[in-house]
């Protein structure tokens, strides 16, 4: 057996696939109309047919499950969302513990999307303030070979 993709059902898949193009970047590999297959391995699928298919009403606004996305160019992401109207922001930018810097928001039909910084760039940016690598590994809480990895 092999996972595929997720399936996320949406209101207006036109809208949505206008969404996930001009904020996240993404292309359409296979459009079937009532499906639609995004780069990255992320179908959209109308909620009519959706119903139809499993035969019960549909939920959102559930919190409690998120698509993740690391970005290399964090700031200019953030800067780029920033300039698009009607974006629901679940937080602004914020660093986890481990420095990791991310941002949540909602996409038309309420799922949870997180696009956060790419962890070798996370990396990086420590390396490049002066801190050692034994010091980046304790503060990602990450191996000693992963920073090792990073710093090639």
């Amino acid at each position: 057996m092999k996972f595929k993709n997720p399936l996320l059902v949406v209101k207006d898949i036109e809208k949505s696939k206008k969404f996930y193009q001009k904020v996240l970047g993404l292309h359409v590999i296979m459009d079937f109309g009532a499906n639609i297959t995004l780069t990255g391995g992320i179908s959209l699928q109308t909620e009519e047919t959706w119903r139809e298919f499993i035969g019960k009403d549909i939920q959102y606004n559930g919190n409690d499950t998120e698509l993740y996305f690391e970005e290399d160019s964090f700031d200019e992401f953030v800067k780029k969302l920033k300039e698009i109207d009607d974006i629901d922001y679940i937080h602004d930018a914020m660093e986890h513990r481990w420095g990791q810097r991310v941002i949540r928001f909602y996409d038309l039909d309420h799922h949870i999307i997180e696009v956060g910084e790419n962890m070798k760039v996370v990396c990086k940016r420590f390396l490049d303030s002066g801190m050692t690598q034994e010091e980046v590994a304790i503060r990602m809480d990450v191996p000693i070979k992963f920073v090792q990895a990073c710093n090639k």
